[in-house]
């Protein structure tokens, strides 16, 4: 973690987390969603957040943004599926 990633959460050692850890990984990312900035929520793995997501402990407000974002990117896959077949 870098020192710039301290207003995500002040109150703890960032050069201490274990992110190999998944309980630490979930975390840190629900800790990113709810008080990360853009270039550190564009620091995300997607596929973790989205794996993740049924269990954070989110404001229903944020879930429901990211709910809304996988659902529709995955109709955009879909939607490109079908026409390229």
């Amino acid at each position: 973690m870098k020192n710039s990633e301290i207003h995500i959460v002040w109150y703890s050692d960032l050069d201490k987390l274990d992110l190999s850890d998944p309980w630490v990984k979930k975390w840190w990312i629900q800790q990113v969603l709810i008080h990360g900035r853009l270039e550190d929520i564009k620091k995300l793995d997607f596929n973790e957040v989205r794996k993740a997501l049924s269990s954070l402990h989110l404001d229903s407000k944020i879930k429901s943004l990211w709910e809304d974002y996988f659902r529709y990117q995955d109709a955009d896959i879909n939607k490109s599926t079908r026409r390229g077949a």
